[in-house]
Formats: C-alpha cells, sequence, structure tokens
C-alpha cells in the first residue's frame, strides 16, 4: 500500500526484456534507506517486488500481465520514473490509499501554466473513467492528485509547483504515456450498488439501519 507521495526520481538504468516478462534496473539513492529483498517499491505508481538491491539500484522482475496493462513496455534506460517505498504503520497519510495496482494507461492531452500553478489534461479510457469523479483523488504515475475536472473522456488535475518539480510531471511531453489508478473507493461503491444480495445493498434502509439518514 502506498500514498501518492513521492520520495524520490529515479532513472531507469536497465530495461532487459525477457522471455516472460521483463527485468527492470532502477538507479537512485534515498529509496535504497531500508529497503531489503522482498520489499515493494512503487515504480510510475505500479507496485513492483524488489529482486535484487546494489549500492546506487534496486531490480525487479516485470510479469507479463503488467507490460500490458501499463507503460512499462516503454521504459527505456535513462528514462526517468517517480518512487515510493511501501508505507508503514507510523507513515503520515499524506496522499490517498494508492494499491500500486494499475488500471489503465492514460495519455497528457494539454498542459497550461498558471502563474506557478500547472493544469494538466490527460485522455482515459470511458471504461475507467467512470471510477473519477470531480475533487475526488486519482493517482497517475503513482502521484496522489486531485481531479480538478471530468470532461468527455479527459480529467484535468491542478498541480502545485512543489508536486510539479519534485516528480516527473515536470518531464512530461504531450502524447506522453501515464500509468493511473482510480480511487478504491469507487469500486466498492460500484460492488454495493450493483449487488444483488440485499444485504449489501446501498439503499436507503441500509443508510438508515447504519445511521446515515
Amino acid at each position: 500500500m502506498f500514498t501518492g507521495i513521492i520520495e524520490e526520481i529515479g532513472k531507469i538504468a536497465e530495461h532487459k526484456r525477457l522471455s516472460n516478462g521483463a527485468r527492470i534496473k532502477v538507479a537512485c539513492s534515498e529509496i535504497l534507506n531500508g529497503t531489503k529483498l522482498g520489499d515493494s517499491i512503487s515504480i510510475n505508481g505500479c507496485c513492483q517486488t524488489v529482486v535484487e538491491i546494489g549500492k546506487d539500484f534496486f531490480a525487479c522482475d516485470v510479469s507479463e500481465e503488467t507490460l500490458k496493462v501499463t507503460n512499462f513496455s516503454e521504459l527505456k534506460a535513462g528514462m526517468l520514473v517517480n518512487l515510493e517505498r511501501a508505507l508503514t504503520p507510523s507513515t503520515r497519510m499524506g496522499g490517498h490509499i494508492v494499491q500500486g495496482h494499475i488500471d489503465c494507461i492514460g495519455k497528457l492531452i494539454h498542459c497550461e501554466k498558471l502563474s506557478d500553478f500547472y493544469n494538466m489534461v490527460f485522455e482515459l479510457s470511458f471504461d475507467n473513467l467512470k471510477y473519477v469523479v470531480k475533487k475526488g483523488s486519482i493517482a497517475i504515475n503513482g502521484i496522489s492528485l486531485t481531479v480538478a475536472e471530468v470532461k468527455d473522456n479527459t480529467i484535468t488535475v491542478a498541480i502545485i509547483p512543489h508536486t510539479y518539480f519534485n516528480t516527473t510531471l515536470m518531464s512530461l511531453k504531450i502524447s506522453d504515456t501515464v500509468n493511473i489508478e482510480t480511487d478504491i473507493l469507487g469500486r466498492y461503491v460500484e460492488k454495493f450498488l450493483l449487488s444483488d444480495d440485499n444485504s449489501c445493498k446501498l439503499n436507503e434502509d441500509f443508510l438508515k439501519e447504519n445511521g446515515f439518514i
């Protein structure tokens, strides 16, 4: 589990395609503190298991499924990535609950600078837009962000200077792809609404029984 607050920008040192998946080596420093084999690290929002650790890098084995649903297949040596270690019981929840399970790939279609702030517009698939709401949370390349607007098949996020300059958002170009994880709460709400089990139905009776109305 992660918070979407990026700890360090790493650099892809090696991306080696295997017969079934890939091996990715990431050059970094701060993220290695306290990290051991088997730990989880979020790379651009995707939870990966550390299988090798060096003085200035860690490596992970990427499954074929992960390559299909993320933009990991596009990673190349020298590219920058957002890194975050899994949260601990004492970690402050500065962002929102980020699982590290990517829902889809989005695409940057517009970036506008407003004084010191930035508005960035991303295109998403309609299938995943149903889980995105205005003022709701979304993780883009592992960064916890607030949705400013949802329109057609796009979302707009307002970026503060600190987030822009301390993540890979500053290096994104128009048409670049990003990993998208929608808020898990939306999926639980959907399950309640579509459930055939009357005891799980989110209706007026349920709200009364649980003290909401």
